[in-house]
């Protein structure tokens, strides 16, 4: 009778702890997804963009527009090369005493 009654026992616990296990089976499939679903162009992403622009220096008292073009790459960095300098005319300032 003893035998039997654990007998019983055993099968209740097991009963009770199997379902609880394909619970969780069930749970970290359902966090871990086989799937990788990307939206948008792939190939824009590592692409590098140029810009042009204008600005105007003064180097000695004399002024310049300078184009410029400038890089920026994927990680980051950026690069800048004058193109152009054109020396601009001269504006002279009359003071009055």
């Amino acid at each position: 009778m003893r035998k039997v009654f654990i007998l019983f026992l055993m099968l209740g616990t097991l009963g009770f702890a199997v379902p609880s296990t394909e619970a969780k089976t069930v749970a970290a499939v359902a966090a871990d997804p086989q799937i990788n679903v990307q939206i948008g162009n792939r190939r824009r992403r590592g692409r590098t963009r140029i810009v042009t622009t204008t600005r105007t220096t003064w180097v000695n008292g004399v002024r310049y527009r300078e184009t410029l073009r400038t890089t920026y790459f994927a990680n980051g960095r950026t690069r800048t090369v004058v193109i152009s300098r054109v020396r601009l005319g001269r504006n002279r300032v009359y003071r009055r005493y």
